[in-house]
């Protein structure tokens, strides 16, 4: 074993363990006793089931992981991916497509390891604790669709970085980043009109007291409120959500029809509210710079680790492809990916509370936002005392009770009407 062998091996390891340490104090820190703030929002059937959920798939979740670090493990030092190159070299195909086939067949059988998984968690966790609605039909629509756009969008993507980085010399890493950018940035504009419809039927809120409320709110705020759809979640799951995506004239805000079947219209309001207070808050702009700055110093430190022999030979590669680095540099990336998700995650957390405060202060209703809050988390099964370090791990949003203390210690503020704030 050389350092690379060891920096990746202690960095999956390292991963492993820190998700195996949070989920053991999460479970630890699960109280029999209902929080008060909870008191008439769950019986106590319901919020025993909720901690039953939070078990059930932490235990679940502690198998697959384990699993996915034992299939790595076995196929890295059985020497699974020299192995692999070697046969794919048999066929004797052009430099790009080798590269197309190796990835290819890695990420599937990537797939086909998680899928028992996948259809256990969706048909019989989900299933019992009340979840699921997904028919057989639809999760295998979905997977045919997920494999169809890998090939469509990922089979191109990765060969033009793998032809950048052949013929392009040392300024390859700069047009993958401009290539990718671009990309990107098409993806998220197509998005929300092409792409999320293949999956779910957005339909557009129809006329009535709801929409309304809220295109008069949107106008009071000065948001150009584009489209409000309804999504048919219900043909999956019975859990709530609502979300922004896109940018431009294709940005739409999408509430599930759970979401709309449970909850009153001021509760809507605010539920949107918040999602608006993303856009306002310029938080979408922000992770997307954010993203594609970190894609330009991954391709920049990629063209130097591509040259390593070294790291090639952590993996007992007979030869040096320029394919077979991309994954291997994305094992050796790991441990920094680790730590900036953990960073992202605060920053994501510090912006869910300023969307919060954004819905509260624009709105006036902070009981109606408390009252969604509450609803969502009983509806979903959410747990609601996380342990801290699972929070920081793992956690997008802050805890909802963390929340709904915010909400309440600052109900006084100004209200806010056409702003940009």
């Amino acid at each position: 074993m050389n350092i690379y062998s060891i920096i990746i091996l202690y960095a999956l390891l390292a991963d492993y363990l820190l998700s195996l340490t949070a989920d053991l104090l999460n479970i630890r820190n699960l109280k029999g006793d209902l929080p008060a703030e909870f008191a008439g929002v769950y019986e106590a059937d319901a919020y025993k089931k909720s901690q039953d959920y939070t078990r059930v798939k932490t235990a679940f979740g502690l198998i697959a992981s384990s699993f996915s670090l034992l299939v790595i493990l076995v196929f890295w030092f059985a020497g699974g991916f020299d192995t692999l190159d070697l046969w794919i070299r048999g066929w004797h195909l052009p430099l790009i497509w080798t590269g197309l086939c190796f990835a290819g067949i890695l990420m599937f059988a990537r797939f086909l390891a998680g899928l028992p998984f996948s259809i256990y968690s969706t048909f019989v966790i989900e299933q019992r604790f009340g979840f699921n609605k997904t028919t057989p039909r639809i999760f295998i629509q979905d997977i045919l669709k997920g494999l169809g756009l890998s090939l469509i969008i990922g089979g191109p993507l990765f060969a033009a970085v793998l032809a950048f980085f052949i013929h392009a010399g040392s300024m390859a890493w700069l047009y993958c980043w401009i290539f990718s950018t671009v990309v990107t940035l098409f993806l998220q504009y197509i998005g929300p009109a092409w792409i999320m419809p293949l999956f779910n039927k957005f339909t557009p809120l129809e006329a009535g007291d709801l929409r309304e409320t809220i295109m008069n709110y949107a106008d009071r705020v000065g948001y150009n409120l584009s489209g409000v759809y309804v999504m048919d979640g219900s043909k999956r799951s019975t859990k709530s959500n609502a979300f922004f995506s896109g940018f431009g004239k294709n940005k739409r805000i999408a509430l599930f029809d759970t979401l709309i079947e449970k909850h009153t219209t001021k509760e809507l309001l605010t539920v949107l509210a918040h999602e608006i207070g993303h856009y306002k808050k310029k938080h979408v702009q922000i992770h997307m710079l954010i993203s594609i700055l970190q894609m330009g110093a991954v391709f920049a430190l990629l063209s130097l680790f591509l040259s390593q022999k070294p790291l090639f030979d952590a993996f007992f590669m007979t030869h040096q492809p320029v394919y077979a680095g991309f994954v291997f540099f994305g094992l050796l990336y790991s441990p920094v990916d680790m730590l900036l998700s953990m960073l992202m995650g605060a920053v994501s957390r510090h912006q869910e509370y300023q969307a919060d405060r954004f819905a509260v202060n624009t709105t006036q209703m902070p009981d109606a936002f408390i009252d969604a809050l509450k609803k969502l988390s009983r509806d979903n099964l959410s747990n609601l005392r996380p342990h801290p370090f699972m929070v920081f791990l793992n956690y997008s949003h802050p805890p909802v009770l963390k929340r709904i203390q915010s909400i309440r210690s600052g109900t006084a503020d100004t209200p806010v009407k056409n702003s940009e704030s």
